[in-house]
């Protein structure tokens, strides 16, 4: 984890701190003033990223405004190698300097947030500013939205961690950062305010909202003062022709779950298999970069954000055959983009599918019932909406957006309709969306539903039982025979001459087997009375994994061996050990939890009153002692208060969200982390203080 504790030692963070010290006093007040800086930090970042993007393409194919005139009468092989040489530019930056930058950028704000406390590295800004604008200004098919939301949240992220604010505040101010990026870069405050709400927070309380919505205000009003009050997309006249327009706005959300659908599975696919071609990592955006310039060749419309083409599918100009090709060729330039390693978001790209589609959905729809429907155009809106809210599982973000692009309330109808279904139906084909699959293929599965599962915390080692029985392959059925009168084993293990596992063997086969023969005329051997084969695990295996096996198999016990290459026996692991287990888990797991269930809301922080007239409370770590550990606060001696636990909010080696522990001197706190402490109320508000 990156040490905080530099950052909020600098002499300008020391300066910020004390320059912020006078607002501390209350929390409402020093929130909306934060709010009100991100806000200002993202409205500038949004222009400023903005106008590196136009000097890239500038200095790339020529031009500070493109247009698809320009591109299409550009020489061929200057279309090929741009895209190549940007990718080539974008892999170092990335692979030597910031690794966050890879990619759209909200999954890693997303895990810094539930993960991290909010603490992002301080270089992110810079890498993703200059890696995003060269990927999109030397026509990477990507958009410009997800580097703007990782640019304000780190922004955000690294004012906190400057002024040392608290894990629960720098996640707020990180998600104001977000919110402004939207905001700047749509015009759309609203819808900014919303995304970092629903997405990256999943939390509406008002504490958080409203620094949200400033920050968001704020930064529209900056973005408006240089760019003008104008919407993203020329938006076309609406009007809901009939009734019967719903069948085809339905058959659009139908559509558009499925085109989401196979948007996330392409992207990821594109990066499994560029991650399996063996070569440096920095050189495949380049070999991205060479793919793409060849689609452009052809098809320049893949270039960039694709904000010209959208127009004219939003205006009705292109036909519904070249349009449902654009959607299989952005998907793919895409995908080929942000799967080679480059930089830049996929929300404009959604944008982009679900006009495409939208557009051939309201031409088909046109040409069948033409007095009964809209303009094509209105329904390539409603078609941006519907495939970006089931991408990104975010449909009130979705219908914002394009509330406020249009100004219209009429649209809002159809438009809930076909968002509701693409979001509905897509969840059922897929339950991930583009941002949390990304995060669940880190082994980081933050949207889990349910009891935690206690037994992914235990390795088999922890219960292993060292006094299996083991017969070789060629024991005679007698011995077998004897071993069951003498052993109270419940399986046996079969091995041959060099202890390696051949499978498992069970006493009661043995006993029916004798039941009904004559045991001197049994010819069998202990191989050929193995009931199950290839079940075993390792050391290292974790106990949910040996429930799933336990579950399916009548066994009561399963052998340990080695490794999954030797396979050599070394114990065995039992049903009754693994319950055992279990039960001692969740004992210590409401031990540790049962504490919160009895401390009530009060004030800023839970607290339970001891009959002694001391409290036990749980408070987070304050700003001011992050980075810190216990044998420096030396928390007894000053404020006289017991740390009884602490409650870890991310450990980077077993990517476990929540660890609880018993105090550690030298443990150095970072953003998020809790406290179980014991003082009185005075004590405990001089901590706080």
């Amino acid at each position: 984890m990156y040490n905080v504790s530099k950052l909020g030692d600098s002499p300008f963070a020391r300066f910020l701190q004390k320059l912020f010290a006078r607002f501390r006093k209350s929390d409402h007040t020093f929130m909306i003033i934060v709010a009100i800086i991100i806000g200002v930090i993202g409205g500038y970042g949004a222009i400023l990223f903005r106008t590196m993007i136009r000097f890239v393409q500038r200095y790339s194919f020529g031009a500070w405004h493109l247009d698809l005139a320009y591109i299409e009468a550009m020489p061929w092989y200057w279309k090929l190698i741009i895209p190549a040489v940007g990718g080539l530019i974008v892999g170092p930056i990335i692979y030597f300097f910031a690794r966050e930058a890879k990619g759209h950028g909200v999954p890693e704000v997303m895990e810094a947030i539930i993960l991290k406390g909010g603490v992002i590295r301080p270089r992110v800004v810079v890498a993703k500013i200059i890696a995003s604008a060269v990927s999109i200004g030397t026509g990477g098919s990507v958009g410009r939205e997800g580097p703007i939301v990782q640019i304000g949240s780190a922004a955000g992220s690294v004012l906190g961690q400057a002024i040392r604010v608290n894990g629960s505040q720098l996640r707020t101010m990180v998600a104001c950062g977000a919110a402004a990026g939207i905001a700047g870069t749509f015009n759309a405050p609203i819808a900014g305010s919303i995304f970092a709400l629903e997405i990256l927070l999943g939390d509406f309380a008002i504490t958080q909202f409203s620094p949200i919505v400033i920050a968001s205000v704020t930064s529209t009003v900056i973005s408006r003062h240089y760019l003008g009050n104008y919407p993203a997309f020329t938006i076309p006249s609406y009007e809901l022709v009939s009734v019967w327009e719903f069948i085809p706005y339905s058959i659009l959300g139908v559509l558009a779950a499925f085109v989401a659908v196979l948007f996330i599975d392409v992207v990821y696919k594109a990066e499994d298999v560029f991650e399996a071609i063996p070569i440096p990592e920095w050189v495949k955006p380049a070999i991205g970069g060479l793919i793409i310039g060849a689609i452009g060749i052809f098809f320049p419309q893949i270039f960039g954000v694709g904000y010209e083409t959208m127009d004219m599918t939003l205006a009705s100009k292109l036909s519904w055959s070249f349009l449902l090709m654009l959607i299989f060729l952005k998907l793919m330039a895409t995908s080929i983009t942000i799967g080679s390693g480059g930089s830049g978001g996929i929300f404009a790209p959604s944008l982009f599918l679900g006009g495409a589609l939208g557009g051939a959905v309201g031409t088909v729809a046109n040409m069948v019932m033409p007095d009964l429907v809209g303009s094509a155009g209105a329904y390539a809106l409603v078609g941006m909406a519907t495939v970006s809210a089931a991408t990104m599982h975010a449909p009130i973000t979705s219908i914002l957006i394009l509330f406020e692009l249009t100004n219209d309330y009429r649209i809002i109808l159809p438009l809930m309709t076909a968002v509701i279904i693409s979001t509905v139906l897509k969840m059922n084909l897929k339950k991930e969306s583009m941002y949390s699959l990304k995060l669940i293929r880190k082994g980081l599965d933050i949207q889990q539903d349910g009891e935690p599962n206690v037994l992914s915390k235990i390795k088999v080692k922890k219960i292993i039982n060292q006094g299996c029985l083991t017969v070789l392959a060629d024991t005679p059925f007698s011995e077998l025979h004897e071993l069951t009168k003498e052993s109270i084993n419940l399986n046996y293990f079969v091995v041959d001459e060099n202890k390696k596992l051949l499978g498992i063997l069970s006493p009661h086969k043995i006993r029916t087997i004798e039941n009904r023969s004559d045991i001197a005329n049994i010819t069998l051997t202990a191989k050929d009375l193995i009931v199950e084969k290839g079940i075993f695990f390792t050391p290292e295996d974790t106990l949910d994994k040996v429930v799933l096996i336990l579950n399916d198999i009548v066994l009561d016990e399963i052998p340990i061996v080695n490794n999954d290459i030797d396979q050599i026996v070394i114990g065995y692991i039992s049903k009754t050990e693994v319950i055992n287990a279990y039960n001692r888990e969740m004992a210590k797991t409401d031990m540790l939890n049962s504490v919160a269930a009895y401390i009530g809301s009060a004030g800023k922080f839970r607290q339970l009153k001891m009959i002694d007239g001391e409290v036990l409370c749980e408070v987070e770590v304050p700003g001011k002692y992050i980075g810190k550990n216990l044998s420096e606060l030396d928390l007894r001696h000053k404020y006289g208060i017991e740390v009884i636990l602490i409650k870890q909010n991310y450990d980077e080696e077993t990517n476990e969200s929540e660890k609880v522990f018993v105090p550690n001197p030298e443990y150095r706190f970072a953003h998020g982390d809790k406290l179980l402490i014991v003082g009185s109320q005075e004590e405990v508000d001089l901590f706080n203080g």
